[in-house]
């Protein structure tokens, strides 16, 4: 899943027509919060941290290795924040909405890919904290996952509503991990 990247003859390929409404929320958010060299940072640092949901399936597995008693939920962690991925993948090449590529919208960060809907890093980090806030009782989707959705729109890589259906696939994905948890506790 490392290449997701497109093949031709794509959507990529053809004069898109962006979303004037979501180029102007890039650009107000790009304008204002994104001059801030520290948030620039602090955006790239997450966009490396949840690439392929790898930094999702470290915190798994070091919580597989020090709390057993609860290693079944830990490695649902993993299955949730992986399982997301993947399937935001597949939805990405269905749909094949390119990246933004606007000249107002400043580009921060590489991409693997040059699609853009839905966010993988919106989707794998809205099943991880909705998964690790269960298993810990902390409120971390809301505290997580906000600001992975800003720094998406900070970098210039996504879309709002790229964000958005990320997020809500990510909280679908969580939810199937939690029926399936429950099926195997009865």
């Amino acid at each position: 899943m490392a290449d997701e990247g497109c093949c031709g003859g794509c959507a990529c390929d053809s004069d898109y027509v962006e979303v004037p409404v979501e180029v102007a929320i890039l650009n107000a958010v790009q304008g204002t919060i994104g001059t801030n060299p520290a948030v620039v940072s602090a955006a790239r640092a997450m966009s490396h941290f949840g690439e392929h949901a790898l930094g999702w399936v470290g915190i798994a597995a070091a919580g597989w290795l020090v709390d057993k008693p609860r290693r079944r939920q830990w490695a649902g962690v993993a299955v949730g924040a992986v399982g997301a991925h993947a399937a935001s993948i597949v939805i990405k090449r269905i749909v094949r909405r390119p990246r933004p590529n606007d000249p107002s919208v400043q580009v921060n960060v590489s991409t693997p890919s040059k699609l853009s809907f839905p966010s993988s890093h919106a989707t794998s980090t809205t099943a991880a904290a909705v998964l690790l806030g269960r298993l810990t009782g902390l409120p971390l989707p809301a505290v997580i996952v906000p600001p992975m959705l800003l720094s998406r729109v900070v970098l210039g890589v996504h879309y709002p509503s790229d964000v958005i259906a990320g997020s809500a696939l990510g909280a679908a994905s969580a939810a199937a991990v939690l029926a399936a948890e429950k099926r195997l506790r009865q």
